[in-house]
């Protein structure tokens, strides 16, 4: 077995001395106290400072524990934030597919839309916002379980059940479809949770990558799918690239 990477020990134990509350420290504080070079201990906090789990003063130069070490116990980004931060891209993405967009966060142990943009046409449609989503039968909720580790566990140890007779409620299945998710970088259902509707979903990712939620489109399954139920590549793309913007907004892509 390979043995411990010392950059991230390094890291730790500066993450460490910051939360003793002795207030802000210098880089050359922090690095006599570990025993480390300056430009390596200023190597490590301007990196920890990218992922926002340290802060720099502007004034003094020193170093504190940035706001992003707060949401660790949580895993997630905060949804009103993710809301706030997509609502552009959502807007975009509902024009050009001419479908309604929603996007989805982990919240619990479940799958909750945070933001609903209606499709841009003159047909009745329900607001959707705070609607907890069934993970294993949506498209935003198997991104969510593609790379969600707990929203996994427990959809492991509950029931799949059935909405319509396309619900996928088998479990080796459903890792299947999971797997391939994660290759291709997005999912899809085809009447699955609602017997009439199709939808396409990506993963947002965060600082460092983290998945943080999934936006996607939905609509009537033969506008979504041609007569094979293969779905449209040009919708397919639509909702990659709106995913890809707004994990750039995030910080999460390049």
């Amino acid at each position: 077995m390979p043995g411990s990477i010392q950059s991230i020990e390094r890291a730790a134990a500066m993450l460490q001395l910051l939360a003793r509350g002795s207030g802000r420290l210098g880089v050359g504080e922090i690095a006599a106290a570990l025993g480390l070079a300056k430009p390596t201990a200023h190597g490590i906090l301007r990196t920890l400072q990218g992922v926002g789990f340290v802060e720099q003063d502007p004034v003094s130069g020193k170093y504190q524990l940035g706001s992003a070490i707060h949401e660790l116990g949580g895993g997630y980004l905060d949804a009103n934030e993710l809301r706030s931060r997509a609502i552009n891209r959502a807007d975009a993405l509902a024009a050009r597919s001419g479908e309604s967009v929603r996007i989805a966060a982990p919240v619990g142990n479940g799958v909750s839309v945070v933001h609903h943009v209606f499709r841009p046409d003159n047909t009745e449609q329900a607001l959707e916002v705070g609607t907890t989503l069934p993970p294993h039968a949506t498209a935003l909720g198997k991104v969510l379980l593609a790379y969600d580790s707990q929203l996994s566990a427990t959809v492991r140890e509950g029931e799949l059940p059935a909405f319509t007779h396309r619900t996928i409620v088998d479990r080796a299945v459903l890792g299947r479809a999971l797997t391939e998710v994660r290759r291709t970088g997005w999912a899809g259902d085809i009447g699955e949770y609602r017997s009439a509707e199709a939808s396409i979903a990506a993963p947002v990712r965060g600082r460092g990558g983290l998945v943080v939620g999934a936006i996607g489109i939905s609509g009537p399954i033969d506008q979504l799918c041609d007569g094979q139920l293969r779905f449209r590549p040009g919708f397919v793309g639509q909702v990659r690239d709106a995913a890809q913007a707004v994990s750039r907004d995030l910080g999460g892509a390049q």
